[in-house]
């Protein structure tokens, strides 16, 4: 049987989980609501199986899990709107609530939905529209049940880790965050590359390519990232001059001060 995941906004974050599940559509049944109907089109024009609407509550009313992707601001709101699906269903028929909005911790969204709903705080990051994401999860509470079916949905969409609440900002600033800090590499090796006299195109494809290929040895093989380096650095060799030309301009030191930056 389906799980029926209805994911409550279509921006960047929303509509990448509701993309990536859609991807299995053997196993979730998908809603998608938002109140701009482009945004639902282009989640409509992809997957058609998708049912879109503009209507929170219609979107949510028959949901299994409910997924916010909505601005922080407007958490309280929609959970307001939202508030007399589960206020009027036992407790076995309860959907389990998920909110994906930085800064609103456990505590403020009991508050605000109230008591009888499991609660769950997923921080994604964008990778989850092509299945290749990392989300962050916390519960108020553990349930084994709700804790199989959440991770179950955001692991079908990349590597999913369950933890403490206050884990999440640094998750946030590695994995979501982090983002932006790996398309930024990309960028400056494509330049150097463009530099030394590749075009731009074979550049970037190259530097994606490298980066994809250090993740996936890391991952196969378990070691170190410093042991990897030292397969590839030679006494005397020209990859430890550049390990050094870019720590002398404070590469390392730059990289752990922007995670920090992120949590503040």
């Amino acid at each position: 049987m389906k799980i029926r995941v209805s994911v409550i906004g279509a921006g960047n974050m929303g509509g990448a989980v509701a993309r990536g599940l859609a991807e299995s559509a053997e196993k979730y049944e998908v809603r998608v609501s938002n109140p701009s109907v482009c945004k639902l089109d282009a989640i409509k024009s992809a997957f058609p199986e998708v049912m879109t609407t503009r209507s929170n509550y219609e979107c949510a009313q028959v949901a299994d899990v409910i997924i916010l992707g909505v601005k922080p601001w407007k958490v309280k709101e929609v959970i307001d709107e939202l508030k007399p699906i589960w206020s009027s269903k036992d407790s076995n028929s309860k959907p389990i609530l998920v909110s994906m909005a930085a800064g609103i911790d456990i505590a403020s969204l009991r508050e605000m939905a109230g008591e009888g709903i499991a609660i769950y705080k997923a921080i994604p990051n964008t990778a989850v529209s092509v299945k290749c994401g990392v989300t962050f999860v916390s519960h108020e509470k553990s349930d084994e049940e709700n804790d199989r079916i959440v991770f179950d949905i955001f692991s079908t969409l990349g590597l999913t880790e369950i933890v403490e609440e206050r884990m999440l900002d640094a998750g946030m600033a590695v994995a979501s965050c982090g983002m932006a800090f790996m398309m930024r590499m990309l960028r400056a090796m494509t330049e150097g590359g463009v530099e030394l006299g590749l075009y731009a195109s074979t550049a970037l494809r190259a530097a994606a390519a490298t980066m994809r290929g250090a993740a996936e040895l890391i991952e196969k093989n378990g070691l170190h990232p410093e042991q990897e380096v030292d397969k590839v650095t030679t006494p005397g060799g020209l990859t430890i001059r550049g390990l050094n030309a870019m720590e002398e301009a404070g590469f390392s030191g730059a990289v752990v001060k922007g995670l920090r930056a992120c949590v503040k």
